[in-house]
């Protein structure tokens, strides 16, 4: 249970509410000169990081999602898992004009143990919208905000809607309500409004400040304690 939403309006914010179970994901913040991350501990030993913004402006994240058969992981055939190009992408060492040339020209599969869709922006707003299986958007206009479902096939992911689960029908209305003024304390006010509490509680929100090229971020739904992280001067 994830909420990822990019805001193009005088400053172009981006905002991720990171949910999950204690008992089954491992996780650490990661604060680095070139890079701020949400690292989770893979079978492999390594702290991967899939949700986090690099200096150079690209944000990326990963959202669980239903599968779908068309997007399940195999190896050849040129593909690239989900996660491989989000993780490159936080890691600055693709371009977004890369990683929307690869989804353009490339299988893009799940992972071989988890189900995800990614979100992939940059400085500029430029947001990439990618569901494994289902297809990839450049996305436009005022904002982007993705959740747990499809945007690409909706119906394919409506059966699995959890219930009450309204994040999707809340954060829109929000997110428009603010036009082109949005700022990094209404950019978490949106997160606040979404956050999750129980054993899937909201354990990370963080918003990137394009203008500012920092994080903002807040620990375990405590919204009254936001950190700053200011990346190193290029």
């Amino acid at each position: 249970m994830c909420t990822r939403f990019v805001h193009r309006g005088g400053s172009v914010l981006t905002g991720f509410n990171f949910d999950i179970d204690l008992a089954v994901w491992d996780h650490r913040l990661v604060l680095e000169p070139d890079r701020f991350g949400i690292g989770i501990l893979r079978p492999d030993g390594l702290r991967h990081i899939y949700h986090g913004v690099h200096r150079n402006g690209n944000a990326g994240t990963l959202l669980y999602v239903h599968g779908s058969a068309a997007g399940a992981f195999r190896e050849g055939g040129g593909c690239m898992t989900v996660a491989d190009l989000t993780e490159r992408f936080i890691q600055g060492r693709l371009r977004f004009d890369e990683a929307l040339l690869i989804v353009a020209t490339r299988p893009i599969v799940y992972a071989p143990d988890a189900t995800m869709q990614a979100v992939l922006s940059d400085r500029q707003g430029r947001t990439l919208i990618v569901e494994p299986g289902r297809g990839w958007r450049l996305d436009r206009g005022a904002f982007s905000l993705m959740t747990n479902y499809s945007l690409l096939d909706p119906e394919s992911t409506r059966p699995f809607v959890v219930p009450g689960d309204d994040r999707l029908e809340r954060a829109g209305p929000m997110l428009r309500s603010f036009g082109g003024r949005l700022t990094v304390a209404d950019a978490f006010a949106v997160l606040r409004a979404v956050r999750q509490e129980g054993p899937w509680a909201t354990r990370v929100s963080f918003v990137y400040a394009a203008d500012e090229n920092a994080v903002y971020y807040a620990q375990d739904n405590d919204f009254a304690h936001i950190q700053k992280h200011r990346f190193a001067a290029p």
